[in-house]
């Protein structure tokens, strides 16, 4: 059995999170492993949750977990599966070192699998640079049920 053909990087990330009608946050997959993932955005003031001062530091979390979830529905895709749902748990150590970050700054988001254990929980280290500094960084947990829920309309497109 041939392994389902991946588009070459970079690539949009949309076809692997569930996020629509504009949730989904990060442009482009730009690097994919076994075990991590490098993705990029560039805030506009258009985006959901951009204010005067720019892109509130707090979403770099959100920007981290979709990370996560594109490299869920990276893997599945390479097994020629469809995405599973998942849920962000919790996070520790998330700390960054502005307030804000300023649009039109191209930002890599990165994360990398520190464990993933048989009852569906998985830790993440994820990192926020704009190229040249570390802005934020922290440790996500996420859980990904053994079984979607009977009649939940989100699980077609959902990943961890």
């Amino acid at each position: 059995m041939t392994a389902p053909a991946l588009p070459a990087l970079p690539c949009p990330i949309a076809p692997f999170v569930p996020h629509t009608q504009g949730m989904c946050l990060l442009d482009h997959i730009v690097e994919v492993g076994d075990a991590y993932l490098v993705a990029e955005v560039t805030p506009g003031m258009q985006d959901l949750f951009c204010s005067d001062d720019g892109i509130p530091a707090w979403v770099g979390l959100e920007w981290m977990a979709q990370a996560v979830a594109a490299w869920a529905g990276w893997q599945a895709a390479a097994q020629g599966k469809s995405p599973t749902v998942g849920f962000l748990v919790g996070t520790r150590r998330f700390e960054t070192e502005a307030d804000e970050f300023p649009v039109g700054t191209t930002y890599r988001v990165s994360v990398s699998l520190d464990f993933r254990a048989d009852n569906g929980l998985g830790q993440f280290r994820g990192t926020i640079e704009d190229g040249t500094t570390l802005l934020a960084e922290g440790s996500l947990t996420v859980y990904v049920p053994a079984s979607p829920a009977p009649g939940d309309p989100a699980i077609s497109r959902a990943t961890t």
